[in-house]
């Protein structure tokens, strides 16, 4: 089903260490709004959607966030893997270094572990796209906030090519929902046929 290609989708050259950006950076990657928790939720919903453009939709958005996971994971790994233990402490990264390293683990901003209620999965087509709008948008905010947050261009850039996607795959959900809703919509009619039936 997926061709991977051996590199990112947008390049991640972080050149200065700092713990402190990639303990709230985490957060895109195992938190409740991040990619990991995305990626899940479409390719779960995928299979309950009803109309071609709605499973492609949620397809190829859910496979997408995984090359943002891939993404944001790099980041997090460079912004640690230079950074001195005495820096990774002050950074309140302590716990983390303990129990990870500076490998990557799913984790929030807050240091909550990934946690499969971050994906909603109902079953309903309305219900699912309408969630995956505002998971999106929070998704955008949360971007939009540790752009607020960082002042290290080679940070900066990913994260404001993270938010922008963010934007694109609202749009494209809410083309989703509209096709749903019109499909939904239609008159469905039946044709009996009556040869068929004994006198």
């Amino acid at each position: 089903m997926w061709t991977y290609d051996k590199f990112l989708e947008y390049p991640v050259k972080i050149k200065n260490p700092n713990p402190e950006m990639a303990k709230i950076i985490i957060t895109q990657y195992g938190g409740p709004d991040g990619e990991l928790a995305a990626s899940l939720r479409y390719l779960s919903q995928r299979f309950s959607m009803i109309t071609p453009q709605a499973i492609a939709t949620c397809n190829d958005i859910g496979t997408e966030e995984l090359a943002h996971l891939e993404m944001v994971g790099s980041m997090v790994r460079q912004l640690m893997k230079d950074a001195s233990l005495e820096e990774i402490n002050n950074a309140g990264m302590g716990g983390y270094y303990v129990d990870h390293g500076r490998g990557i683990y799913p984790v929030s901003a807050s240091g909550v572990p990934f946690n499969a209620s971050y994906i909603q999965s109902k079953g309903d087509p309305i219900v699912d796209l309408t969630e995956n709008l505002a998971a999106e948008q929070k998704a955008r905010a949360t971007y939009e906030y540790l752009i607020n947050m960082a002042d290290d261009p080679d940070v900066i850039e990913p994260l404001k090519f993270l938010r922008e996607r963010e934007v694109v795959h609202y749009q494209r959900f809410g083309e989703a929902l509209r096709i749903v809703q019109d499909y939904l919509q239609e008159p469905r009619l039946f044709i009996i046929d009556k040869s068929n039936f004994k006198k």
